[in-house]
């Protein structure tokens, strides 16, 4: 159920629409496909109908620049020349490097060093200077540095009105896209890292369908989200431990916990072993190469959900792919039978 929360901007469905048309096609509209296969339905259940939201296939490899641009597109033409900064362990990282170089302009990015290398390699190949530090800590440490010496606006990797604003058109397409195919939405189940995907796409999907029930899932490692809806406020973490390093973020910031508090209606956990039978699972039935975080919600709906939503009509984001070929193959073999 749904908690009261402050008084808070709340992205309106007519706000969100008009934002995804000044987007245009600097993103896509991402498929959405019913996905019917044996392996999945014995996970899953007979009769539960599973929907996907493929935005691992958005530009860059993810829905983070969704956020990036809606921020990037409302600085003014000065500000936006300074170049922009963040600090990302690999997602939001690629998705600066991408919307500075459509908009003109350049990314100074800051990255822990545990950062799968993948991911800085084609952060740089898409032209962003990239810093690394020894943790995420350290890492928002600098990018202040760096706005104050270098004048670059912080693009924040997942916190902010604007950001939801940009996220939101995700869970919009979604309730959109299924009912053109003649199907309605019981319930929506989205991937928590910071909580700016979540915000985004609950604040939409309950305005558009407000029967239809959101739930956000988390690693049992990175459970930022869990913790301050349990606590009624945002909590932080000492140590991240998940394999699933896009949703590692290590707090929960006020304006998102605000808008997923007020539109989340639970908040569910998965074990790293869920998390890589999710992969080998997607692989198999959807053909596709996710990385950890890109399949969480199937591990949400066939393990903690599996009894809920049985027989349901059930809309899973498939939100990233941005991982290496050898750790992909890594994780799937991992733990298999």
């Amino acid at each position: 159920m749904t908690t009261p929360a402050p008084d808070i901007a709340i992205p309106t469905l007519a706000a969100i629409r008009a934002n995804r048309e000044r987007l245009g096609d600097l993103v896509v509209t991402t498929p959405v496909r019913r996905l019917v296969d044996d392996a999945l339905a014995r996970a899953v259940g007979a009769t539960t109908r599973v929907w996907l939201k493929e935005e691992l296939f958005q530009r860059t490899g993810s829905f983070k620049p969704r956020g990036a641009l809606t921020v990037m597109l409302d600085l003014a033409p000065d500000v936006l020349a300074r170049g922009v900064t963040g600090v990302s362990a690999g997602n939001h990282a690629i998705s600066l490097a991408y919307s500075a170089r459509i908009l003109g302009t350049t990314a100074t990015v800051v990255m822990p060093r545990s950062a799968n290398p993948y991911r800085v390699s084609v952060c740089r190949e898409m032209g962003a200077t990239i810093e690394l530090v020894d943790d995420v800590h350290a890492a928002f440490a600098r990018v202040r540095d760096i706005e104050a010496t270098e004048g670059r606006t912080f693009v924040h990797p997942f916190e902010g009105p604007k950001t939801a604003l940009g996220t939101a058109s995700v869970g919009l397409e979604f309730v959109e896209q299924v009912a053109g195919a003649g199907d309605a939405l019981d319930a929506v189940v989205v991937a928590v890292g910071g909580g700016g995907l979540s915000a985004g796409v609950a604040a939409a999907v309950k305005q558009a369908s407000p029967k239809t029930r959101v739930i956000a899932v988390e690693p049992e490692g990175a459970d930022t989200l869990y913790r301050s809806m349990a606590l009624g406020a945002p909590q932080s973490l000492e140590r991240v431990r998940t394999i699933a390093d896009s949703l590692g973020a290590p707090r929960c910031e006020p304006y998102s916990f605000a808008l997923n508090r007020r539109f989340v209606d639970e908040v569910v956990l998965v074990s790293d072993a869920q998390l890589r039978d999710a992969m080998r699972l997607l692989f198999r039935s959807a053909k596709l190469v996710t990385e950890p975080a890109g399949a969480a919600t199937l591990a949400a709906l066939a393990g903690p959900l599996r009894t809920s939503l049985d027989g349901a009509s059930v809309g899973l984001i498939v939100c990233g792919a941005n991982i290496a070929p050898e750790t992909f193959a890594a994780q799937l073999l991992d733990g298999a039978s």
